[in-house]
């Protein structure tokens, strides 16, 4: 329904100079969070990307406000809503590595450069075009699109927990801040905080220290350890053994009583584990392997290393291994851990399946930990999964409108470990922009989108909105 129209708008020149315009207003603000002020809750960066986005919506003749500084809210008309569409317009940092300015949009060869051009944007910007291409095509509409503009999403989502908390949810409601074709099911988290203490000890040979990991949701790509009483000679065929089975990179340092050990793995998000080298897990997996002394390190050590062995990313010797059909396997992080004479800390990150409950998973977890003498300190709750059906009609039409603009036969929902803009919305799903098989380096230097990519989106949320509403 109304393709033909859709494509006729879309394929004007003009339609691509708009967006490229309207988002480079946006990348020009350096939206990263920082300290809380009046009516900036979440510090002015967020804030100034807020007022423009909403100079911007009302340039083209929308009805928008801001809701006290969290959210933009901006209206396709004065009907009774069905349909949220939530997108953000805080950025992370930028970090170094970039080659182009990271708040300037850059196009090279139809690829636009900056941050926040695929995350998030882009697709904010295209969702409000589709809003504005509905209208100017006259299609006959029964109720309203509402663009919620959050300023909180790599924080927290706080901004949502204030409009929410104040405000009904909608019908229908979808995010552009994921992937094509559409994210139906998301795994629940579960990320506790483990450890255990000890006396000290003068055994040697110990581990003296041990340290690793960035933060909870990424796969640590370094780790170190001061080990006593063994010398480097003596650690080196250890480590040249593990690099072989593991990938990982190992150098070993000499030290007036022992010796130095440092990991280099390789980063990925923790829900997509298989795709990183653990630097802690291939480290626990030297110290395990050294005639240390009996003390609290040691055990520590080694029973962290038979509980998180390297590549065991399912939990099956934790004991949490598990999986369906519709959401797949659980993955297991060992995201952080700090080890010191008196003691140890860690952190995991667990995203798990539909089939998960307290049993099989929570209570599993603390039980083999408790088995080693390994307490759950932290957060010990299981965040539960989100999942919208297949069946749906919001799915159902989301993935008809994909399909007709894409010409892709018969595109299924997808099940993800990552949490969008939409795991605490009822009923919500991720729908777009980024395309199947496509690197956006998102969170990254670099960070990029083609503009063909964008155009495509703008059609195909024209043709959702259109239908959702109609």
């Amino acid at each position: 329904m109304y393709q033909a129209q859709i494509d006729a708008y879309w394929r004007e020149p003009a339609r691509r100079e708009e967006l490229i315009s309207a988002l480079s207003r946006l990348v020009a603000v350096k939206s990263v969070k920082g300290a809380p002020a009046p009516g900036a809750p979440f510090g002015p960066g967020p804030a100034a990307a807020l007022d423009e986005a909403l100079a911007l919506c009302r340039e083209l003749g929308f009805s928008a406000r801001s809701y006290d500084g969290y959210v933009g809210l901006c209206d396709l008309n004065g009907m009774d809503t069905r349909l949220h569409i939530l997108g953000h317009l805080d950025v992370v940092g930028e970090g170094s590595g970039w080659s182009t300015d990271p708040y300037a949009c850059v196009e090279r060869d139809g690829v636009l450069y900056g941050r926040g051009v695929s995350d998030d944007k882009g697709p904010v910007v295209c969702a409000l075009l589709a809003m504005k291409a509905v209208r100017d095509l006259g299609f006959p509409l029964s109720a309203n699109a509402r663009l919620i503009l959050g300023t909180d999403e790599e924080s927290g989502s706080a901004d949502l927990d204030y409009y929410y908390g104040r405000e009904p949810y909608a019908p229908y409601a979808f995010t552009p801040d994921a992937g094509f074709p559409v994210i139906h099911i998301e795994k629940g988290q579960y990320h506790p905080d483990l450890g255990a203490a000890w006396d000290l000890s003068p055994a040697l040979p110990r581990v003296a220290a041990l340290t690793g990991g960035l933060r909870q949701n990424v796969v640590p790509p370094e780790a170190e350890a001061v080990v006593l009483g063994i010398f480097a000679p003596d650690a080196e065929p250890v480590c040249r053994q593990t690099e072989e089975r593991t990938g990982a990179v190992f150098t070993v340092s000499p030290s007036a009583n022992g010796c130095h050990i440092h990991c280099q793995g390789k980063n990925a998000h923790a829900a997509s584990p298989d795709g990183g080298v653990n630097a802690i897990a291939a480290l626990l997996e030297v110290l395990s392997a050294l005639p240390l002394a009996e003390c609290g390190s040691t055990r520590a050590v080694r029973a962290m290393a038979g509980l998180f062995p390297f590549g065991d990313n399912r939990g099956r010797s934790l004991g949490i291994a598990m999986e369906d059909a519709q959401s797949g396997p659980l993955t297991l992080n060992l995201a952080l851990m700090k080890l010191t004479e008196a003691g140890f800390s860690a952190k995991l990150d667990v995203r798990f399946p539909l089939c998960a409950s307290e049993e099989n998973c929570r209570q599993a977890c603390e039980a083999a930990l408790a088995a080693h003498g390994i307490a759950v300190t932290g957060d010990g709750e299981m965040h539960p999964a989100h999942q919208v059906p297949a069946g749906s009609e919001l799915v159902r039409t989301l993935l008809r409108c994909y399909a007709g603009c894409t010409g892709e036969a018969d595109p299924k929902p997808l099940a993800i470990g990552g949490g969008t803009y939409v795991h605490d919305i009822p009923g919500g799903v991720a729908f777009g922009a980024c395309f199947p098989g496509y690197d956006t380096r998102m969170h990254a230097a670099g960070e990029r989108v083609p503009a063909a990519h964008l155009l495509t989106a703008c059609k195909i949320y024209t043709q959702a909105i259109a239908e959702l509403c109609r």
